[in-house]
């Protein structure tokens, strides 16, 4: 009880620190308000709010009762911080610019962009370019890889506004880049997602956290929008 109580309490000063920054919170660290397994009214079994924590649990997702957890509100530019933590041989993802249309986008990452979640030394996508920790997934490759050990938990930052993204992993700018400008048309060209019409092209849309089937947790979900 005691345990519960302090984190109930530094959970209310990390979100009134980020409150006074003009930050919300997308997670009230109780519930799962806010959110809903993509293409669904409710979010499904897989996802547990407990302790000030967002947990994937990969067994209680069994039989399709899990999914991608995607907000409730769309965002165009923006600021969003949270913090992860990966079970060993895990792999999630942080991906934004979703465009929820279920019947024509199974999937979030079949329209959204992902900063990678992953344990990299564990999982066979840590020998993958452009597949590690803090990557823009299958795109940009991180400058470099301030990612924590296995069990600790990480601070990620996507930072959105008029085209010019900007990933932060623990303190430090991994990836920097423009949205939607020619360049950005050839990086997509030259991924697994060429030949997917929708990738990339939406400029406001929801953001998700990945089922991936494995263990992983996230806390302390702040966004800013930029006016």
């Amino acid at each position: 009880m005691k345990k519960i109580i302090i984190t109930v309490l530094i959970l209310s000063f990390v979100q009134t620190i980020h409150a006074q920054k003009g930050f919300k919170s997308l997670f009230d660290g109780k519930t799962t308000k806010g959110w809903h397994s993509y293409g669904k009214n409710s979010v499904g079994p897989g996802w547990k709010a407990e302790d000030g924590v967002l947990h994937f649990d990969p067994e209680a997702a069994k039989n399709g009762q899990g999914g991608d957890l995607v907000t409730d509100a769309e965002f165009e530019n923006f600021h969003l911080k949270l913090e992860w933590k990966i079970a060993p041989n895990s792999n999630s993802g942080i991906i934004f610019y979703v465009n929820e249309d279920p019947e024509k986008y199974k999937n979030t990452y079949e329209t959204g962009l992902e900063m990678q979640v992953l344990d990299n030394d564990g999982h066979p996508d840590g020998k993958i370019t452009k597949h590690r920790a803090g990557d823009l997934y299958d795109l940009i490759q991180s400058k470099s890889e301030p990612v924590k050990k296995v069990g600790e938990w990480n601070a990620a930052e996507v930072i959105s506004k008029k085209g010019k993204l900007t990933l932060i992993l623990n303190g430090v700018t991994v990836v920097e880049t423009v949205l939607w400008d020619d360049n950005f048309k050839k990086l997509i060209a030259g991924s697994k997602f060429a030949n997917w019409p929708g990738f990339g092209t939406f400029k406001k849309g929801k953001i998700a956290l990945q089922d991936h089937g494995d263990n992983v947790w996230y806390r302390n979900i702040m966004i800013k929008e930029i006016k």
